[in-house]
C-alpha cells in the first residue's frame, strides 16, 4: 500500500479531536518543568545561605518549601500521565470502528498486501504509546533551551559548556534515529512474515499434519526467524550504541560542569551553590533525551503504525452516507463489466453484459478459471469493477449504503465462512435474538431446520471459529440459510452444492424456487447438473468473456460444442436479457 502519512482525514480529525487534551498536557508540562527548578534552587540556597549562616530555622523553612513544591510536582506529573491515558483512549474510541471497518475492507481493496497491514494493531500501538511516557518527550524537549538559559544566568562559562554538551547529545540522538530507520523497517517486515507463516500453518493444520509439512514449514520459519533476529540485533546495536554514548557523554558533561564550577568558585567568580545547582539543572535539561532513548523502540514502532494506519484509513476512504434507496424489486442489469482482483490491473472478467428481471433464475457455468467467481463477487459488490456497472433497479451498487444494500443481497461464497457464535447468530447475520421467526424461516427455506434442531442446543449451538463444530455440508446449508435470511432480492450462490448430498440438493432446488416465486433473482455458479434444477437461464463464461447467455434449453444445447480455445476473442452479445 502507498504511504499516506498524515493525509488521512479520519486520523487527522481524531488527532484534532484530542487537541484540547494535548493543550492541557502542554500546560501541565510547563508547570512541571518550572517546578523542576526546585532542586537546583534548594541546593543553591543551602550552600549560599544556610551553611554560611548556620541557621536551622532557615534550613527548616527552605526544606518545607522544597517538599511542598515537590508534592505539587508529583501531583501534576500524575495528572499529566492520567490525561495522556485518556487521550490515548479517546483516540482509540474515535477510530476503532473505522479501523475495524478498514481491516474488513482491506482484503477487497489491497489484495495480497492486506495481510501485511493491521489497522487494529496499529491503532492499539498508537493508544499504548500515547498512554505512556513517550509523548512527554515532545512537551519537555522544548524546555531544554530554558534550562540552558538558567545555567547561563548562573555563569556564562557554565552555560556555554552545557549548551555545547546538550547539542552533542541531541545530535547523537538524531543521528541514531536516522541510522535506526532501515533496521527497524526490516525488523517489522520480518515480524509480519513470521506472523503470516504462523497463521497460515494454524489455518492449514490438517494439511500440515496429513502431508508431513511440519519439517518444511519449520525450515521456512527458521529462515524468517534468522532474518528477524539479525534485523533486531542490528536495531538493538544502533539503539544500544546511542544509549551508551549518550549516557557516557551525559555523565562526562555533568562531571565537567562540576569541575568548571569548582574552578569558578576557586577563582571567586561563582558561589559554591552554583556547582551543585548547575549540575542538577543540566541533568534535568537532558532528561527528555533519556526518556527518548529509553522509549526508542516505541517511537519507531509508533511512527510506522501511524504511517500504516493513515494509509489503511485513506485506502478505506471517508464513508459518505448515500441517500436511502427503496428496496429493489424489478431487475438486475450488468453493463460492460470488467473486473480484476483487488490491487491488480489485469482483468479476469472482460466486458460482460446481461439483464435479469424479477423471478429469474440464472446458472453461471464455464470451465475453471473462466471468471465465474470474479463475476459473482462483482455482482454482490465485494469486488469493484475496473469498468462497467452493476445496477439494481437502475441504481449502481456504489450508490447504495453498504449496510442497507447487504440486507437486499444474499451471498454464499465457495469457502463458507461462518463466525464464532451460535447458529442463530450466523443465520441472522448477528442481528440479535429478536427475529426468531426470520431465523427459523431462513433455516426452513434452506432445508436445514430439522438438522439444527437435532443438535444438543438447537439454534443456540455454538459452532466455533469458522463453524468448526459442523461438517462441510452442514456449514454450507447454514451458509445458505444466512444467504436467504430476510428474503433478499438478489441471492447469489457460488457452487452451493459442492458439499451437499442428495437431500441437500433437494433443499437447494427448493430454496432457488422459493426465491423466484417471491419475485427475487437467484444466481447460481454451477458445476454439478443438480444445481440447474429450477433454473430458467444460463450464462456461459470462457476465458473471462461471455460465451453465451439465454434460456437453459437453448444454451445447454449449444454448450455441447467445445468452448473457444484460450486467447480466442469471442464477440460480446449486447442487449441480452432474460425474463422469468
Amino acid at each position: 500500500m502507498k504511504s499516506t502519512q498524515g493525509r488521512s482525514p479520519d486520523l487527522r480529525s481524531a488527532m484534532f479531536g484530542s487537541m484540547h487534551g494535548l493543550v492541557g498536557v502542554g500546560v501541565f508540562s510547563a508547570m512541571i518543568n518550572v517546578l523542576a527548578l526546585t532542586g537546583s534552587v534548594y541546593m543553591l540556597q543551602i550552600y549560599d545561605r544556610v551553611l554560611p549562616s548556620q541557621s536551622i530555622p532557615t534550613l527548616i523553612g527552605f526544606t518545607i518549601g522544597m517538599l511542598g513544591l515537590y508534592a505539587v510536582y508529583g501531583l501534576l506529573d500524575f495528572v499529566r500521565l492520567r490525561l495522556l491515558v485518556r487521550i490515548g483512549s479517546r483516540l482509540h474510541r474515535d477510530l476503532q470502528q473505522k479501523a475495524f471497518a478498514a481491516s474488513l475492507s482491506l482484503p477487497l481493496t489491497a489484495g495480497q498486501d492486506a495481510n501485511r497491514v493491521q489497522p487494529l494493531r496499529d491503532l492499539d500501538q498508537l493508544r499504548g504509546f500515547l498512554s505512556g511516557l513517550g509523548p512527554t518527550v515532545v512537551f519537555d524537549a522544548p524546555w531544554i533551551p530554558f534550562y540552558m538559559v538558567v545555567i547561563y544566568l548562573l555563569h556564562p562559562s557554565l552555560g556555554v559548556l552545557a549548551t555545547v554538551g546538550a547539542a552533542a547529545v541531541v545530535l547523537l540522538t538524531v543521528v541514531a534515529e536516522i541510522v535506526a530507520r532501515k533496521p527497524a523497517a526490516r525488523a517489522s517486515e520480518t515480524l509480519v512474515a513470521q506472523r503470516l507463516l504462523a497463521d497460515s500453518g494454524r489455518r492449514n493444520a490438517e494439511v500440515v499434519q496429513a502431508m508431513g509439512l511440519s519439517a518444511q514449514l519449520g525450515r521456512r520459519w527458521n529462515e524468517i526467524s534468522h532474518l528477524y533476529l539479525k534485523n533486531q540485533e542490528q536495531l538493538s546495536d544502533v539503539v544500544g550504541a546511542a544509549s551508551s554514548l549518550s549516557k557516557t557523554l551525559r555523565m562526562a558533561l555533568q562531571s565537567s560542569v562540576l569541575g568548571l564550577g569548582a574552578y569558578l568558585v576557586i577563582g571567586g567568580e561563582a558561589s559554591p551553590g552554583v556547582i551543585i545547582a548547575s549540575s542538577i539543572l543540566l541533568g534535568r535539561s537532558l532528561a527528555p533525551v533519556d526518556v527518548a532513548i529509553a522509549n526508542w523502540r516505541g517511537f519507531l514502532a509508533t511512527r510506522r503504525s501511524y504511517t500504516d494506519l493513515a494509509a489503511a484509513l485513506d485506502a478505506f476512504g471517508s464513508q459518505k452516507d448515500p441517500m436511502e434507496l427503496p428496496r429493489p424489486q424489478t431487475q438486475l442489469v450488468v453493463e460492460e463489466l470488467t473486473v480484476a482482483p483487488p490491487s491488480l490491473q489485469r482483468p479476469t472478467l472482460v466486458n460482460v453484459s446481461f439483464r435479469l428481471s424479477r423471478g429469474a433464475g440464472l446458472a453461471i457455468v464455464g470451465p475453471s478459471g473462466s471468471g465465474k467467481t470474479t463475476l459473482v463477487r462483482a455482482l454482490v459488490g465485494a469486488w469493484k469493477p475496473l469498468r462497467g456497472t452493476v445496477r439494481l433497479d437502475g441504481a449502481s451498487l456504489d450508490q447504495w449504503n453498504s449496510e442497507l444494500l447487504g440486507t437486499h443481497i444474499g451471498y454464499l461464497p465457495q469457502d463458507v465462512e461462518l463466525f464464532d457464535g451460535t447458529i442463530a447468530d450466523n443465520i441472522s447475520r448477528f442481528g440479535g435474538k429478536s427475529d426468531a421467526k426470520g431465523v427459523l424461516a431462513a433455516a426452513k427455506a434452506a432445508g436445514v431446520d430439522k438438522m439444527i434442531m437435532r443438535l444438543p442446543e438447537g439454534f443456540q449451538t455454538r459452532i466455533g471459529e469458522g463453524g468448526a463444530a459442523l461438517s462441510a455440508g452442514q456449514r454450507q446449508l447454514v451458509g445458505l440459510a444466512r444467504a436467504l435470511y430476510g428474503d433478499p432480492f438478489l441471492v447469489v450462490l457460488d457452487e452451493p452444492n459442492s458439499n451437499l448430498d442428495a437431500d441437500g440438493d433437494v433443499a437447494l432446488a427448493g430454496a432457488i424456487q422459493a426465491v423466484r416465486q417471491r419475485g427475487g433473482i437467484a444466481i447460481v455458479v454451477a458445476h454439478r447438473p443438480s444445481a440447474l434444477v429450477n433454473i430458467d437461464q444460463v450464462l456461459v463464461l470462457s476465458n473471462g468473456m461471455l460465451h453465451s447467455f439465454g434460456s437453459r434449453e437453448d444454451v445447454l444445447a449449444n454448450v455441447i460444442r467445445p468452448f473457444p480455445r484460450p486467447n480466442t476473442v469471442v464477440p460480446l452479445q449486447q442487449g441480452a436479457s432474460g425474463h422469468a
